[in-house]
């Protein structure tokens, strides 16, 4: 209990500093207006950007120098449609300066002929701050891959996990979860859509309602879906359940599209400003307050679910029953009742893990589910599949090991890489790294 509060004060933290925090796009268009308005000065000393006296509004000071050398003191506001997870964010309606605001004709002008044309051309970047610690180049660039591969190892960790608990328990493989998983995707987009028709642009309360539609959505679908389908023949050989686990597959892919239509649905980015943690010769290493949120959420959700299942009553239970069925069930122990909470939690872990998908990348898919599920079943075959911290460890090198064949091998073979790597491992460890010689958990 202790460390799971320890655990949730620093994601509190996390947001609560992302949230103080101004959103990096409205801020790279706020920087662009300073140059046209200082056509024959040099700017120099741009400042950090901070809310406006105006709603969905930042302040920008600067310094500028005229060509005699003479350092003035100057500001800009600019003024957005919308803040937070509105999709017209960063479309400026408005600047002012000290002289006060930008007449409407000089800012249409502004707009039309130099920010809109000027955007195409733009190469930006981050600047390296000369007070973040020096490392090397090597070092550098490992650190931004660790960094790149978080939310994939969050990913990739959860829905293994999903995998290991439903296998552990009946010793069947269910291929299902990648498609809960694109459920709990579309149901955070749902989610966020219906907190901004609500009126509510704070990326706190659109991220809060999707996170509760994933985890709700995911997991209730999961239990009746579960019930139907898996549940009756749990029992039965494993190839009845992987084809009634495929069908479900199938079925639930046709579900989205129905209901969510053949096109990904969107989210806008937020809390995407990059914090420079080191600068190596000719680059920055940055991480992003929502990378920072993600590591905290994945990272004490494994601590978590590993603790469940080690010291609660549902824990023992499942172990029980994973040893020994008969005489977990002579115990007092409900199969049927244990395989619909099993199922539950699995599915919520698969909807999180879609959450994490929505809210990082931006867009979700009816057609993601193959992908991803593939992926984490090889994480979870890598670890030892039925065991719950070998799924987690095997996230953890499918994660790290996709981003760093994407940073130093040809992109388009990394998905043939992987699925190798599946083939390998049944071929010559099939047992995985936690699992026994029958492929059954050895714990948690």
């Amino acid at each position: 209990m202790r460390r799971t509060l320890i655990l949730a004060s620093i994601g509190l933290a996390l947001l609560a500093a992302a949230c103080a925090r101004v959103d990096a796009e409205q801020e790279r268009v706020c920087q662009d207006v300073i140059a046209p308005l200082n056509p024959d000065d040099a700017v120099r000393d741009i400042g950090s950007a901070r809310p406006g006296p105006l709603p969905d509004s930042l302040r920008i000071d600067y310094t500028v120098a005229d060509a005699a050398g003479r350092l003035r003191q100057r500001l800009v506001i600019c003024r957005f449609a919308g803040s937070g997870l509105a999709a017209e964010k960063s479309l400026l309606i408005g600047i002012a300066t000290e002289s006060g605001p930008l007449p409407n004709a000089n800012f249409y002008f502004l707009k039309r002929f130099y920010l809109d044309a000027a955007e195409a051309e733009k190469t930006g970047g981050t600047p390296i701050p000369a007070d973040a610690p020096l490392v090397s180049a090597a070092l550098g660039l490992g650190l931004q891959q660790a960094i790149a591969a978080v939310p994939l190892v969050a990913i990739y960790s959860l829905i293994a996990a999903a995998y290991a608990l439903v296998f552990g328990l009946i010793g069947r493989i269910n291929l299902a979860f990648g498609e809960f998983a694109v459920l709990g995707g579309v149901a955070t987009a749902a989610g966020v859509g219906l907190a901004l028709s609500g009126g509510a642009s704070a990326p706190i309360i659109g991220i809060g309602v999707g996170l509760i539609l994933a985890l709700a959505s995911s997991a209730l679908h999961g239990l009746v879906l579960g019930r139907l389908t898996i549940a009756p023949i749990r029992g039965g050989s494993g190839q009845r359940v992987l084809i009634a686990s495929v069908g479900l597959a199938l079925a639930l892919a046709e579900y989205l599209r129905l209901a969510q239509g053949s096109r990904p649905q969107w989210v806008p980015p937020v809390w995407n400003n990059p914090i420079t943690i080191a600068r190596a010769a000719n680059f920055s290493v940055t991480v992003t307050p929502m990378t920072l949120g993600i590591a905290a959420v994945g990272l004490g959700t494994a601590l978590l679910l590993v603790g469940v299942m080690r010291f609660s009553a549902f824990g023992r239970a499942w172990r029980a029953y994973a040893d020994d069925p008969g005489a977990a069930a002579l115990c007092g122990v409900d199969g049927g009742r244990l395989f619909d909470r099993t199922f539950l939690v699995a599915c919520a872990l698969a909807g999180l893990a879609g959450f994490i998908v929505t809210i990082r990348y931006g867009s979700v898919g009816y057609t993601m589910g193959l992908t991803l599920g593939l992926k984490a079943l090889i994480a979870a075959v890598l670890g030892g599949i039925g065991s719950v911290g070998g799924a987690f460890l095997g996230g953890v090198i499918i994660g790290i090991g996709e981003a760093v064949w994407s940073a130093t091998m040809p992109i388009e073979n990394r998905d043939i890489a992987v699925y190798a790597l599946l083939v390998t491992i049944l071929i010559f460890k099939p047992d995985g790294l936690f699992g026994d010689d029958g492929g059954r958990p050895r714990g948690p």
